[in-house]
């Protein structure tokens, strides 16, 4: 099971980081993304760490101001995320695959219930 958390209400220009804890398996095992979904848009990804290396990839969106990282020891992969725009405001949810980049991985699986994250001044 995944857990995000940390998201909150946050001004432009701010920064937030979001925690991705796993429980029952271990992620050290897997690649984890950072899939996020606004109002009336699909869910998309942005942010991935393999499994082998720590290699990370980005979307456009947020690369620069986005940073992913992995702790094994604690189980948890976080978002280090800096300078917020609105645009940045959705739920935010994290996922297991093989391999990274996010591009490919399903849809369906178990989300969990995501963190909010809004930018508003």
């Amino acid at each position: 099971q995944l857990q995000a958390s940390g998201g909150g209400l946050v001004q432009p220009g701010e920064s937030l980081r979001l925690s991705c804890a796993a429980s029952g398996f271990s992620l050290a095992n897997y690649a984890v993304g950072w899939f996020r979904q606004a109002p009336g848009a699909e869910r998309e990804g942005f942010a991935c760490i393999s499994m082998s290396y720590d290699r990370t990839h980005y979307a456009d969106s947020v690369k620069g101001r986005f940073t992913i990282s992995r702790d094994n020891a604690k189980n948890t992969v976080y978002l280090q995320m800096h300078s917020l725009k609105p645009e940045d405001t959705a739920r935010y949810y994290c996922a297991v695959d093989g391999d990274c980049p996010t591009t490919g991985w399903g849809q369906d699986r178990n989300w969990g219930q995501g963190t909010q994250v809004t930018v508003s001044s």
